[in-house]
């Protein structure tokens, strides 16, 4: 299984607020895609983008709010 340190960014909706809650967490995960639906535990539109860097990044939309996670290697 490989494991991957996790950043999850969530954007802050409201107005003149630019920041934005970061969570970090190292995971074990042979998938990161199905990470993601099994975390979010609801219906999300996912894409994802695989870095050179061996980094993949998931974006979820759910009911507008875009939510990004970003999985690297350790």
């Amino acid at each position: 299984m490989m494991q991957y340190e996790l950043v999850r960014e969530i954007p802050n909706l409201c107005r003149n607020n630019q920041m934005r809650d970061i969570f970090f967490d190292e995971i074990e995960t042979e998938d990161p895609v199905a990470y993601v639906r099994t975390f979010l535990k609801e219906p999300a539109a996912l894409s994802v983008d695989k870095r050179g860097d061996g980094s993949i990044v998931v974006y979820a939309v759910t009911d507008g709010l875009t939510q990004k996670f970003i999985f690297t290697p350790i």
